[in-house]
């Protein structure tokens, strides 16, 4: 449906003659793979971690505006949420024009968001340009990144993705050094106007997604130029009809037909030259025709029709997983830089904010859970689930720690399993194929994006009712195990079918 044989990595063999065996891609696993790494990596960066550091932001938008948090909330959470929430969408935009060129205007996009946004007069204003324009335009660019390293590929698919993934960390713990050194001395305003010239470099990025093996038509090669046309010449039209009366036109007494003659030929030098332009704007606008359908009828086959990704239950119920998960890991980022200073910790954590050690931490989760997951002997579901379970019980115990030394040991067991996120991508491509993989992942980071959305502001709100933030981490905590628990029934569900099928045709036979 969305990828084909050259999207997944595999080429037909020349001989027509020979059996048509699939023989892997020479960028499969390596060559231009690890430029999708380090393109992916650079976008996590620019993204993820910009929108992780948004802790820094929210405060200086509190004393600005003079709002409520849960109020103030909303521009993160929208940034965030939007950026999940836009992935089946984006799908769309991926079938018809391509990774890479999705990704550049999503750069584009994102930065017009932070710059639009350093002008932003109340909070209303922010939830557009920031939490919708900017969201918009980092959901464009991050799941092309995530799709085109599942891409180039296979046997080390959870490494690729992990050593893509740390571009988050990285990105939180350098993104909230730079946001507060902007902050500090130039104003929010100004950081944000700074921020989104640094957010073009996802144009770069998305450049280098290039595809990863053009398909071959009879004549011309897909991705590329049309054929050209036939160029027609002065030459060539001069020795055609108006050629063969030249010398009868030169003799004593023609010279009005001679001057009629030029005339016409000067009009037959134009006029091929405009059908050909002609034909072809009409051929490319043709072209783009045929591939706005067929990505629409992809992409609208991959979610509602026979094909429906939904009629596979275990996918089903990550997707219900996925709803309650990211909120647990969304909230210590945004919330966390208040909750130190209701702690009075403000000074310790200037030191090394604690957001900065979740990131850290984040960085070794993912490559090391992702290395483990690769191992032959151990499976990815089991790396996956124990890592849910690790976070969940760090969200539960966050409430209970009042110090800095035992916040930051709640904080980095808290960013090493949450380095399953690398995993993602690679259960995902498990339960649906490599072909359904940007359909699939875009549900999925769909799901993400509405548990970020709300998280936040549930959080805010909860403190404004309370003065605490303690009850929102175990609401949150609690749907998030809700989650886990339907992720380890629908397996058992399904065996029972199974064995149930296998006793109903035994007694048959």
């Amino acid at each position: 449906m969305y990828a084909s044989h050259e999207d997944i990595g595999y080429d037909l063999e020349d001989d027509p003659k020979a059996k048509k065996t699939l023989k892997p891609h020479p960028d499969i696993d390596g060559g231009w793979a690890w430029m999708m790494v380090l393109s992916s990596f650079f976008v996590h960066i620019l993204i993820m971690g910009s929108q992780m550091a948004l802790g820094v932001l929210n405060v200086e938008w509190l004393e600005e505006f003079h709002q409520s948090r849960g109020l103030t909330a909303w521009v993160s959470s929208l940034s965030m949420g939007i950026t999940l929430i836009v992935g089946p969408f984006i799908g769309l935009f991926i079938n018809t024009c391509g990774c890479r060129q999705t990704a550049i205007i999503g750069g584009l996009v994102n930065s017009l968001g932070w710059v639009l946004s350093a002008y932003a007069a109340n909070v209303q204003t922010l939830f557009v340009t920031f939490g919708v324009a900017a969201g918009l335009g980092s959901g464009m660019a991050y799941l092309p990144a995530v799709v085109m390293v599942g891409r180039y590929f296979q046997k080390r698919r959870a490494l690729a993705q992990g050593l893509s993934t740390t571009g988050t960390g990285f990105g939180t713990f350098l993104m909230t050094v730079l946001l507060k050194y902007l902050c500090a001395e130039y104003g929010w305003r100004n950081a944000m106007f700074i921020q989104g010239a640094v957010s073009l470099n996802l144009c770069v990025c998305g450049a280098l997604m290039r595809p990863l093996s053009p398909g071959k038509g009879e004549n011309c090669p897909r991705g590329e130029e049309p054929c050209a046309l036939p160029a027609y010449s002065a030459e060539s039209i001069k020795s055609g009809p108006l050629s063969v009366t030249e010398e009868q036109d030169r003799q004593p007494g023609n010279e009005e037909t001679v001057c009629d003659l030029q005339a016409q030929e000067c009009q037959g030098q134009a006029r091929p030259w405009k059908n050909m332009c002609a034909f072809r704007v009409l051929k490319t606008v043709s072209q783009l025709t045929v591939r706005v359908q067929k990505g629409f009828g992809d992409w609208y086959s991959g979610y509602f029709g026979t094909a429906s990704l939904f009629t596979n239950r275990m996918f089903v119920a990550f997707v219900f997983w996925a709803l309650f998960a990211y909120s647990s890991f969304v909230i210590p980022f945004i919330h966390l830089p208040e909750i130190v200073s209701l702690y009075n910790l403000s000074e310790q954590n200037d030191v090394f904010p604690l957001t900065s050690i979740i990131a850290i931490v984040h960085i070794f989760g993912k490559v090391i859970l992702g290395a483990v997951a690769d191992l032959p002997c151990i499976s990815v579901w089991n790396v996956f689930l124990i890592a849910n379970f690790t976070l969940v019980f760090s969200i539960f115990l966050l409430p209970l720690m009042h110090t800095y030394a035992s916040l930051a040991v709640i904080c980095a067991l808290i960013g090493f399993s949450s380095g399953y996120f690398s995993l993602m991508p690679v259960v995902t491509e498990d339960l649906v194929g490599t072909e359904h993989l940007a359909n699939a992942y875009g549900i999925i980071i769909c799901a993400n994006g509405i548990s970020a959305l709300l998280g936040p502001p549930f959080a805010g709100w909860i403190f404004d009712i309370t003065q605490k933030y303690d009850f929102s981490f175990y609401i949150c905590g609690l749907l998030y195990m809700v989650g886990i628990l339907f992720l380890l029934i629908q397996p058992c569900i399904q065996m029972i079918e199974q064995s149930r099928r296998k006793y109903t045709d035994s007694a048959r036979v």
